[in-house]
């Protein structure tokens, strides 16, 4: 099955845990302030320590034999960042050299690689707890074609683009992505009260973009909130539209219930244990149909572990 349609079959898909904040936790590594994780891959001990955190997640999706949607270490990896780095690589290289990367951990899983699927990941430009900071459609469309061209030449499954706090920005990079011909995920940050950080209800961020993109985005999915601030959500978007929860197929969760800006400035691991966040997830899919779950910050493989086994048991 290729990735629209196993998007398409219904059934639960296993995506990742943190990838950042455990490596920002690592003791043997440092991150990038600029490209985040993405230069890891040309440094020995960064590029085992991320290709480990991989391993962990993909083996669980081995073991349980779901659909695993897995991110390209490209999130921060777009022109401006790049050059602020003072990087030698192009846009284009450093893009290539991170899908290529994970490609070869997909291969280590044989048979099971086949439900791997590789995403081209970026986010937005600025701070992506900030709405202020989010460009405009236009200047989004411009700002991301670079870094989308080049995944797309990667040979990815998917682009997602995560973590945004802004609809006017998320437009642009879903019109940009879907000139790509590859399949889009746009990924926002939401408040309890059911709006995207810049105020639009989820239910129109998503009806804008579908109305405005074609072909729209596969799917929508929601990270870096706690389950309990998705539940409220959902709850008030799903009342005012049914098309919601049929168009927000993803949740990637935080383990803690502060909000994007406290966690922003956390200098502590605020978490929840991994039976009770697997078993609140559990409680979403079953609400909502949110079918394409994982986990954000504060989750490594042992709350990956723990969703694993209740989407294999019901």
């Amino acid at each position: 099955m290729n990735f629209n349609e196993t998007i398409q079959a219904q059934k639960p898909i296993l995506t990742e845990g943190a990838m950042v904040e455990r490596v920002r936790r690592h003791p043997d590594v440092t991150l990038d302030p600029e490209i985040a994780h993405a230069g890891l891959i040309y440094d020995p001990v960064g590029r085992n320590v991320l290709a480990g955190i991989y391993r962990q997640y993909l083996s669980i999706g081995s073991r349980h034999d779901l659909p695993m949607l897995t991110l390209a270490p490209t999130w921060r990896a777009n022109p401006e960042r790049i050059a602020k780095a003072g990087s030698n690589r192009t846009v284009e290289t450093l893009n290539r050299d991170c899908v290529t990367f994970l490609k070869e951990i997909r291969n280590e899983f044989n048979d099971y690689g086949k439900k791997i699927f590789v995403a081209g990941m970026l986010g937005c430009r600025g701070d992506a707890y900030d709405p202020q900071a989010a460009l405009s459609e236009k200047d989004a469309a411009h700002f991301h074609n670079q870094q989308v061209a080049a995944l797309a030449d990667s040979g990815v499954d998917f682009i997602k683009a995560a973590t945004l706090p802004a609809v006017s920005e998320a437009l642009g990079i879903a019109r940009t992505i879907s000139n790509s011909g590859l399949p889009a995920v746009i990924c926002f940050v939401i408040r309890p009260d059911g709006t995207v950080l810049d105020g639009t209800p989820l239910h129109l961020a998503v009806e804008m973009i579908d109305a405005a993109v074609n072909p729209a985005p596969a799917f929508y999915m929601v990270n870096c909130v706690h389950p309990t601030v998705f539940t409220r959500a959902m709850d008030i978007e799903t009342a005012l539209s049914e098309e919601v929860a049929r168009r927000v197929l993803g949740f990637q969760a935080n383990t803690s219930a502060k909000s994007p800006e406290e966690l922003d400035k956390l200098d502590y691991l605020d978490t929840t244990e991994p039976d009770l966040f697997a078993k609140m997830m559990l409680e979403i899919h079953q609400a909502y149909g949110t079918r394409v779950l994982g986990g954000c910050c504060g989750t490594d493989n042992s709350h990956i572990e723990k969703i694993a086994e209740q989407l294999v048991n019901i």
